[in-house]
């Protein structure tokens, strides 16, 4: 195991309309995708495409859906440590203008307690916030062994505040800083004061606010990329924190800076593909981002 990722699982269906029907009416969409969803499911997926597979705890069902990500898992190699719910939960996503609509329908009353794996060799955490007890369990074990920590601070959680005491690298949506009443400025002062090394906020086409390994403030703006080529905004994020996972692992001499311009172009080719599969990228695609846009680190 070199890295282990905790969350909810979810399948998505993403579509593309220009109209959403009421009562008796009916409409056809453009276009449609069906994959992998879930915060730190998705990040997983990310981090095995671009070539380090890591083990996964996440939400697992015995219905068609849960046959379905199972096969999706095993396509890509990653070690599922299933903890068994009684149905899967699924998306329906409506991406439009840089925006996404979403209507989740979702099971997390987990019937089992969490599993406890070996982390020997494991050098990464990931986890959502999702599962809150195996989260804690992981973070506290792993801040103890000395092996980074990483959140998805996507929204307010029953135990974010105590949980963030054992992150090293938190990284959390402008969604968190409304919940909490807060400036994204005021965040990064909360994250310091809750003991993380690195802490930053995503802000969609405004890009980065994070502060460094010495605590300065810092901004990474969003590459460049035309509106129109901007398709399903989706799960943008999520590969955003599978790719600095990546980068870490790959590239541990490498400054967060780094690992974050590389992540910043994993994310830009996602929003470009319809779908979490179709927008995890390669090395090679993540080069020709850089390439094309030629941002300066």
């Amino acid at each position: 195991m070199q890295a282990l990722f905790i969350g909810q699982t979810y399948i998505d269906v993403v579509f593309i309309t220009d109209h959403m029907p009421t009562g008796d009416e009916k409409h056809v969409a453009t276009d449609y995708a069906v994959s992998f969803g879930g915060n730190a499911v998705t990040a997983a997926f990310c981090c095995a495409k671009l070539g380090i597979v890591p083990d996964l705890v996440a939400t697992a069902a015995n219905d068609w859906l849960g046959r379905m990500f199972m096969d999706m898992c095993a396509k890509y190699a990653i070690s599922l440590h299933g903890r068994k719910v009684n149905q899967s939960s699924l998306s329906f996503i409506m991406p439009k203008d840089g925006k996404r609509a979403i209507v989740r329908c979702r099971d997390d009353e987990h019937i089992h307690p969490f599993p406890i794996l070996n982390l020997g060799g494991c050098r990464a955490l990931h986890i959502d916030g999702h599962q809150p007890d195996a989260a804690i369990h992981y973070a506290k074990v792993c801040r103890e062994a000395g092996i980074l920590t990483s959140l998805d601070g996507g929204g307010l959680r029953t135990n974010t505040h105590e949980l963030l005491e054992y992150i090293d690298v938190a990284i959390v949506a402008e969604r968190l800083c409304e919940q909490m009443d807060l400036t994204p400025e005021k965040m990064l002062d909360y994250l310091k004061g809750r003991g993380c090394k690195i802490g930053g906020i995503t802000m969609g086409e405004k890009g980065l606010l994070w502060y460094n390994e010495t605590g300065a403030v810092e901004t990474m703006p969003a590459m460049p990329i035309p509106r129109e080529r901007v398709i399903d905004t989706n799960g943008a994020g999520d590969v955003f924190h599978g790719a600095y996972v990546y980068s870490y692992l790959a590239h541990p001499g490498k400054s967060w800076r780094e690992h974050f311009d590389f992540a910043r172009a994993a994310s830009t080719f996602k929003i470009q593909r319809l779908g979490n599969e179709a927008g995890l990228p390669t090395l090679v695609d993540i080069a020709k981002v850089r390439h094309e846009f030629e941002v300066r680190v």
